[in-house]
């Protein structure tokens, strides 16, 4: 079932490690990332919601969710394989908007897709085995670079605009296992037939674009409290990981090969460094998103979420301290655990806290408390300058002095204060425990 999401996260997973080197290849500043890349946020707070509005009421022999699954892996796979052909800046963040698109439209109905087809006390299940799928595709992602230097590729081969052919290939792979792994995934298990009673729902609803806007402000006056519990969560949250991200392979750079030249060949071993931990620490998230499993049951998803965020949070804050390839791999275990814990435990609360017929809605609305801390990350910390007007607040200049190592240190203490938030969040965690017991029992 979640198949399909392997091949999404790969794409996810090479945007993480690529669009920031792939920038400064093409003449970006360091300062300039987060600007670059509000693609992104911007995609994912646009699409999202109108996308789970849209397939909560969608009636076609396909199924609700199937339609959006096949639109946005095409997409994706279009902006993949032309990302690493871009000639200039301006050609690779128009084609980030495209592969941001579409990874978006098949996101969401990926998240209803799970609570459709699993009753309540099959969905903690079945969100950590889609938080397992992540860990496995991204690992995959960042892991590919270096395999294909250890089969002999030369790290410094470049094309005529200083982006390594390695990136290329990875890109064209993931290209295709996205379509491939989506289309076989909505094959096999296809979607469950809607009740007669949900649609009766459905048709009782009105169409049309303003009813969906209609539906999502509704949506959100209705929002259950646990919900709105976790957007504090989630602020902390992912300004943290949006750090993170975006500044990691500099901070390498920095500590490990005391460069800040991207078209040095010690920067391209940064990035690979950065693409060998960051498939280490996916590697953790693969595993204990399984081993998360009993914890869950005994303690509650908030609980067991707070101490993995803390213990992303002190591996962040260690990793730009570390000088040495070999040790970056000890902050980077604590990174998995948050990690493993993000693409599951936060999905699991909520599911129990929504109601059934709104699940598409209220995914892609608690998808805006993601990116809209990626938007206000990528607002306070970058700036760029445009010919009549200037965006950001450039705070990554002055506020951190144009060090990345700082970036690292300052996300770290956003998951820190994210797992001190999730402790507030008691309705969904009472919810989730009476319902295991009650499943036990």
């Amino acid at each position: 079932m979640n198949l399909g999401f392997l091949g999404l996260q790969f794409s996810f997973g090479l945007q993480q490690g690529n669009m920031g080197p792939i920038y400064t290849y093409l003449g970006a500043t360091e300062a300039q990332i987060p600007m670059l890349s509000l693609a992104g946020p911007i995609t994912g707070l646009l699409i999202q919601p109108i996308i789970g509005a849209m397939s909560d009421r969608t009636q076609s022999r396909w199924g609700r969710r199937t339609p959006y699954f096949v639109v946005g892996a095409v997409l994706c796979a279009l902006g993949l394989l032309a990302m690493p052909l871009s000639s200039s800046l301006l050609m690779a963040v128009s084609l980030l908007w495209v592969l941001d698109a579409g990874n978006n439209i098949t996101m969401e109905p990926y998240r209803a897709y799970v609570s459709d087809r699993l009753d309540p006390a099959q969905r903690q299940i079945g969100f950590l085995s889609q938080s397992a799928f992540t860990g496995l595709a991204q690992m995959l992602a960042f892991l590919t670079p270096s395999l294909l230097v250890g089969m002999g590729m030369n790290q410094d081969w470049v094309d005529a605009h200083n982006i390594p052919y390695t990136v290329r290939i990875v890109f064209m792979v993931g290209a295709v296992l996205s379509l491939t792994t989506i289309l076989w995934s909505v094959w096999r298990v296809p979607e469950l037939p809607l009740t007669p009673q949900e649609l009766a729902h459905i048709q009782a609803q009105p169409t049309g674009l303003g009813a969906t806007f209609r539906e999502i402000a509704e949506a959100i006056g209705d929002m259950p409290l646990a919900m709105r519990k976790l957007g504090l969560m989630s602020l902390f949250q992912w300004f943290g990981m949006s750090g993170y991200w975006a500044y990691v392979s500099y901070a390498i750079g920095r500590s490990v090969y005391h460069t800040a030249d991207p078209l040095s060949s010690a920067f391209h071993s940064a990035v690979l460094t950065n693409g060998e931990v960051a498939a280490f620490y996916n590697a953790i998230a693969f595993v204990t998103a399984f081993a998360m499993v009993p914890l869950v049951r005994r303690i509650g998803p908030g609980p067991l979420h707070a101490l993995c965020l803390v213990a992303g949070g002190l591996g962040m804050i260690a990793l730009p301290l570390v000088e040495h390839k070999a040790l970056l791999f000890v902050p980077a275990a604590g990174i998995g655990l948050a990690w493993g814990s993000i693409m599951g435990n936060p999905y699991a609360i909520l599911s129990n806290a929504i109601p059934a017929t709104r699940t598409g809605v209220y995914m892609g609305i608690f998808n805006m408390m993601i990116v809209i801390p990626m938007l206000l990350f990528a607002i306070l910390m970058s700036r760029l300058d445009l010919p009549f007007i200037s965006l950001g607040f450039g705070l990554y200049d002055t506020l951190l002095g144009g060090d990345p190592r700082h970036m690292l240190t300052l996300s770290g203490f956003c998951l820190l204060l994210a797992g001190g938030s999730v402790l507030w969040v008691r309705e969904g965690r009472a919810d989730a425990i009476a319902l295991h017991a009650a499943v036990g029992a």
